[in-house]
């Protein structure tokens, strides 16, 4: 039976709405409705940010994509409307993620991932040990979040650190992807099932460590119920949002994720001799066109993440 489309609407406070405008850089669809800041769209949810501060969700995981900045929005003003016969609460953690501040100088295990809001390429979750005798050397590189560094600056580092430092990295190609995506196999179970099995992967070696840290995509809560039929879940987890501008070891993975995501990401495009372009815009779009004129339509389910809206844009163009 085909899921349900949810809506979610609610009221943001002026913090998170900043937030959610830098967030949602990468992700912009061209047009923007009326009366709209931005419309955006991420993993088939699209979100639309309106100059009354109302934020939309709308998409078959819409209220699962809205929880996390339900969360951030806590404030008076934060009214929360899901829109379908089957509401549900969104959830409340019992601490503020987004208050939590780890010392400095700690050794930790950290992983972050990406790919998930872009069309094209895998998705790509890296899980990295960092003592703390090594986070001056890797401050002095500049290591930061990989959404603030530029493609060629992490192309030039990440050689540098990769034998420096342990860790594990996990792909998930689209193909794979379009196998197990469904309504009981989202986006946010896919993330939490690869960065379990790439915290496992550090962790079972016996490293010492203060905290393992997770930038934070869903609530506690939904995190471990996603792994609930999973082996060797790691438990003692701190989940942090925004952890790659806070925690070395999220970063260091933030940056190695994205330096293989580009390599895949150009590798693709070598074998097909057409630019990849990253995100879900319409210039996708028009790489997607390109592919299935050249290549076919079935081309798609090899490279690209069918559940995207850009595929029914794909398949459905006139040129």
């Amino acid at each position: 039976m085909t899921k349900k489309n949810d809506t979610v609407v609610f009221t943001l406070n002026n913090n998170t709405k900043m937030k959610m405008i830098e967030y949602y850089q990468d992700k912009l669809r061209p047009k923007t409705p009326p009366y709209a800041v931005f419309q955006a769209e991420e993993a088939g949810t699209v979100i639309t940010l309106y100059t009354s501060n109302k934020v939309m969700f709308q998409g078959e995981n819409a209220k699962e994509d809205a929880l996390l900045w339900q969360e951030f929005n806590k404030g008076n003003d934060a009214i929360s409307e899901i829109m379908n016969e089957d509401k549900e609460e969104g959830y409340k953690n019992k601490d503020d993620s987004d208050s939590i501040t780890l010392p400095s100088d700690i050794t930790s295990i950290g992983s972050d991932e990406v790919g998930t809001g872009d069309y094209f390429g895998p998705i790509v979750v890296t899980a990295s040990y960092v003592k703390k005798e090594d986070i001056p050397y890797l401050e002095s590189l500049g290591i930061r979040d990989s959404k603030k560094m530029l493609d060629e600056h992490i192309l030039k580092i990440v050689p540098k650190i990769k034998d420096k430092v342990k860790h594990c990295t996990i792909i998930l190609n689209n193909s794979d992807y379009n196998k197990v995506y469904s309504s009981d196999m989202n986006m946010n179970k896919i993330k939490a099932i690869l960065h379990n099995k790439a915290l496992y992967s550090l962790v079972k070696d016996n490293v010492d460590y203060d905290y393992i840290v997770i930038d934070e995509f869903a609530s506690e809560k939904n995190y471990f119920g996603y792994l609930k039929d999973a082996k060797n879940v790691v438990r003692n987890v701190t989940f942090m949002t925004k952890a790659e501008d806070k925690v070395m070891s999220v970063a260091v993975s933030s940056i190695i994720s994205r330096y293989v995501f580009i390599k895949e990401i150009n590798k693709m495009g070598n074998e097909l001799n057409i630019l990849i372009p990253k995100g879900a815009s319409s210039i996708v779009d028009d790489a997607g066109i390109m592919i299935v004129k050249k290549y076919g339509k079935e081309k798609l389910r090899e490279i690209a993440k069918l559940n995207f809206s850009n595929t029914n844009r794909i398949l459905n163009s006139k040129d």
